[in-house]
């Protein structure tokens, strides 16, 4: 039997840092994640597949197992301290997971094997570029402003910064680095480009609530929206210590020259 290192579900979180751009917490625990109480009424925590805390996101590898009856995982004449089967339990435990971590603001992807190249009994044959590529689909977010915003959070982290709390809560992203810290208003594709740049800067002035030279603040746009992001002088912008960012359509990220 391999060990954990060797397995499916390590292989699946390998290429999933390479997607994100960062390194994922292995069977991570949350305060607020917990099983059933045991003999003596303590509840462990429940560990999740893989935690990238850059990204708010949480992924877990769903063997066949998780999906139906295999007598070998379940072990159906052995009761758990939920008073169910093993196969029970896991069911139920994968709905707690299902249930809770969205709840507690955290983005949560379920990846099985019928999503990358396996074979019929649900083992991964291991094909890099075609999982990647599939990983790739299934990570991505629904709004263009999603693809954005994740695409910036990962040149960050590469950058050095680390992602934070928003101090106000309908910032799309910010981050520290050092002294520095960094206050991001992130806009997707969008048919009336001028209008959403110009409600961008007026929702990046309403946060300049620091005095400190140490913050600085960002506009991310996608590449269609460059020309309206530029409509405001680069005067200006440096005077605000606004710096605009471009994410292509191939999720490459550069600062526009200021």
């Amino acid at each position: 039997m391999g060990t954990r290192d060797e397995s499916d579900e390590a292989y699946v979180v390998d290429l999933c840092n390479q997607v994100l751009g960062e390194t994922a917490l292995t069977q991570h625990k949350f305060d607020w994640l917990l099983g059933d109480p045991g003999a003596g009424g303590r509840r462990a925590g429940l560990p999740v597949d893989a935690y990238w805390p850059g990204h708010q996101l949480v992924v877990e590898y769903r063997e066949l197992q998780h999906d139906q009856p295999m007598p070998h995982f379940d072990k159906p004449d052995r009761l758990t301290v939920s008073g169910v089967h093993r196969g029970e339990q896991r069911a139920l435990y994968d709905g707690r997971r299902d249930t809770e971590i969205p709840a507690h603001g955290l983005r949560l992807v379920v990846v099985r094997p019928a999503d990358l190249d396996a074979d019929s009994c649900g083992r991964l044959c291991r094909n890099p570029e075609s999982d990647l590529a599939a990983l790739n689909r299934i990570l991505a977010r629904d709004s263009d402003e999603d693809r954005v915003t994740d695409a910036f959070r990962t040149w960050l982290l590469a950058q050095g910064w680390t992602p934070v709390n928003p101090t106000d809560r309908w910032t799309d992203l910010e981050a520290v680095r050092g002294k520095e810290r960094l206050v991001c208003e992130a806009k997707g594709r969008t048919s009336e480009k001028g209008i959403d740049a110009d409600i961008a800067y007026g929702q990046l002035l309403r946060r300049m609530t620091s005095g400190s030279p140490d913050t600085r603040y960002a506009l991310v746009v996608p590449s269609s929206s460059v020309r309206a992001a530029e409509r405001v002088p680069a005067h200006v912008r440096r005077l605000l210590r606004i710096d605009v960012y471009e994410v292509t359509d191939d999720n490459q990220v550069r600062e526009l020259p200021a």
